[in-house]
């Protein structure tokens, strides 16, 4: 009787020590490791040891809440079964070889606090539902191939903190939704095919410590309410179409250390940073 009650323990103590994720959410990293070539990854996971022991996943409480998968040699597309991780927090593909599009359960994902898949080739359009992550505080797209326009429920990420679309084809005008992100501290957006005018509700973002808009299509005057964001350390603004001088702005800033304009825009009659008609 002893002896039974001893290998009983023995067994749960076994299963305790050795519990691991759920099938799911293995099923989910076996469908990214297979769509992304893992047989050639430069560091590939060992899918009969447990899943707490494959490189670059962080297991938490049986769940697994962070993917670091970078500069790993992934080549192919993010899988739709991406989303059976409905633990994941942090997810970081970047410097690989991704194409494709970017999934639309993507979305799914609510527990997504950094989403960071930039230097791939993604293409196609930034998912219209990406306003559902709710908690996502860093969304880093750069260097990659997107394209179409900035969808608007992006002002729905209240405590997204950093936004880096640079180096991509998108287009369009900037969404004034953009300014429902109060907790915003860096906006770039550089090297892309934005135009039309800076909304002046960008003098909400009081968090704002960086906004870099170079090399895009933007016009017209800029804002006033520009100068309203105190803590601005970065503000690039050239090879864009502003109208005006607004070499004072510098002045009005107390923070600023990287500042840039057009030449055009440092000369000529002094601009009153009265803001025109937003276009949305």
């Amino acid at each position: 009787m002893k002896t039974i009650k001893l290998t009983l323990l023995c067994c749960l103590l076994s299963a305790f020590t050795f519990a691991d994720v759920s099938q799911s959410e293995k099923d989910a990293l076996l469908a990214l490791y297979n769509s992304t070539n893992g047989d050639s990854w430069k560091t590939s996971w060992n899918t009969n040891e447990p899943v707490s022991d494959w490189f670059g996943v962080t297991v938490e409480d049986d769940k697994v809440v962070a993917i670091r998968l970078t500069f790993n040699n992934l080549e192919g597309q993010i899988p739709e079964e991406i989303s059976g991780l409905s633990h994941l927090k942090s997810l970081n593909l970047s410097f690989n070889r991704l194409s494709g599009e970017l999934p639309k359960t993507i979305t799914e994902m609510i527990s997504l606090e950094e989403l960071q898949l930039y230097s791939n080739q993604i293409s196609g359009s930034i998912p219209a539902e990406i306003g559902n992550l709710s908690r996502l505080r860093t969304l880093e797209l750069y260097n990659n191939d997107f394209s179409g326009e900035i969808p608007t429920s992006i002002g729905d990420l209240s405590n997204l903190e950093v936004l880096i679309l640079s180096s991509n084809q998108l287009m369009g005008k900037l969404p004034t939704s953009i300014t429902g992100l109060k907790s915003l501290k860096v906006l770039s957006l550089f090297d892309n095919s934005l135009l039309g005018t800076v909304p002046s509700s960008i003098g909400e973002l009081t968090q704002l410590e960086e906004l870099v808009l170079s090399n895009n299509a933007f016009y017209g005057n800029l804002p006033g309410e520009l100068a309203e964001l105190s803590n601005l350390k970065t503000l690039l603004l050239s090879n864009n179409g502003f109208k005006g001088n607004y070499a004072s702005l510098k002045d009005k800033l107390p923070n600023i250390v990287d500042f840039d304009l057009d030449e055009v825009n440092m000369k000529g009659a002094l601009a009153t940073l009265d803001s025109e008609d937003d276009d949305d």
